[in-house]
């Protein structure tokens, strides 16, 4: 069987390959995180096609002919694969296994996984959230860990202490002023609906005008129906989730991205994706990425090897769709954001573990990171961590 954390793509990304090559097994998970994942296989199984659609017809793949990496099909097989099971209760698997799903925070849906082989208890961390979510309770923490397998994404930082209401009131105070576009590439789970939130409350405090304001994610649309079905899993509420959603244009069509970006008028666009690896956004900076009125605003984390990492770092080109185009547009960052906890939350959900675990793993970070969270637990709680290497294999003595 498959245990999942939470929905996010890099999590769930794989399942409909391990479906194709022979997987017939459960995939468990939260009620959300079922929900969530669905919709990001479907899109993402789309985007695969299209992809390898439009390589095919214009020529810029190494690969004749390119292949999706799966198909709409095969996500559907890996979906029908799933099974929901709650929070907080224990689901024997066998006589002496066990597991249970844990509240985590960071997106809706997302747990921490405690499993119970023979006495002993593996703590998968999944990607820990923030104490302070806007959306979002602060996560749960575990009590006990024998082996635990931590996340470290943040590992060597500390979230700045920004302002982030008042980054976007300037923003779009000097979008408007310079008749410009707001550009803001955004994951569809929580951050964009975090994004949503934010101005809509900047509205109706005033404080920002009534610029045309656009959602171009059909994958976000479908998430907020997730938040209106699961309201115990968030702090939204649903009448105040409704408002908000009435005050965007929300783009459902291919066809109307395109009006979009000839509407003349100063606006803000956010559009999928998070890191600019694909989706909408990549059409509107297509567009709009060599004019200097143009602001993109790259929102929490960019992986090493995304075009956001690239902006970040100030790249003066970027290629898409097998092109070169000039960054003339103004690059901004906004941290503040994030849904990953930073090292002083890792270390403080951390503190809840009453023992001293067996074997600490840390996974899920770049190798700085990984590095200097090693060091940093080991001054903190005197525990030794383990990274673990590609294809090296640990026994974990279980008696």
């Amino acid at each position: 069987m498959v245990l999942l954390t939470h929905g996010h793509l890099d999590h769930t990304g794989y399942l409909p390959r391990l479906v194709k090559e022979g997987f017939v097994g459960k995939i468990i998970g939260t009620a959300p995180t079922l929900s969530i994942t669905s919709i990001i296989l479907r899109d993402s199984a789309k985007i695969h096609e299209e992809e390898a659609e439009r390589a095919n017809k214009e020529g810029y793949s190494k690969h004749r002919p390119a292949l999706p990496f799966y198909t709409v099909e095969e996500a559907e097989r890996a979906i029908d694969l799933f099974v929901t099971e709650e929070r907080d209760v224990w689901n024997m698997i066998s006589e002496n296994i066990k597991f249970r799903f844990r509240y985590n925070g960071h997106i809706i849906g997302a747990t921490f996984i405690e499993l119970e082989i023979f006495g002993k208890v593996f703590v998968f961390s999944g990607d820990v959230g923030r104490t302070d979510d806007l959306l979002l309770s602060p996560p749960e923490r575990p009590k006990w860990a024998d082996y635990l397998f931590l996340e470290s994404t943040y590992g060597n930082k500390l979230h700045p202490e920004e302002d982030v209401e008042e980054i976007l009131v300037s923003l779009i105070k000097r979008t408007i002023n310079e008749r410009g576009n707001l550009i803001i590439p955004s994951f569809a789970v929580e951050r964009l609906q975090s994004l949503m939130y934010l101005l809509w409350k900047l509205y109706k405090k005033n404080r920002i005008p009534n610029i045309p304001l656009f959602i171009d994610s059909p994958m976000g649309n479908s998430v907020l129906s997730v938040f209106e079905n699961h309201p115990a899993w968030h702090k939204l509420p649903l009448d105040e989730c409704r408002a908000m959603c009435n005050h965007f244009n929300i783009i459902t069509s291919y066809k109307d991205t395109w009006k979009t970006i000839d509407d003349t008028r100063s606006k803000v666009v956010i559009a999928g994706s998070g890191m600019v690896t694909g989706g909408r956004v990549l059409t509107y900076l297509q567009q709009l990425i060599d004019i200097s009125t143009t602001t993109v605003l790259l929102v929490g984390y960019m992986a090493e090897g995304t075009r956001g990492r690239q902006l970040l770092e100030g790249a003066h080109e970027l290629k898409f769709f097998g092109k070169y185009y000039p960054v003339r547009a103004k690059v901004e960052h906004l941290e503040g954001l994030s849904a990953h906890a930073d090292q002083f939350e890792l270390l403080d959900w951390l503190s809840g573990i009453k023992n001293i675990p067996e074997r600490v793993f840390l996974i899920h970070g770049e190798p700085t990171a990984l590095d200097a969270f090693r060091v940093k637990i080991k001054d903190t709680f005197a525990w030794q961590s383990h990274i673990p290497r590609l294809h090296e294999i640990l026994e974990l003595p279980i008696s």
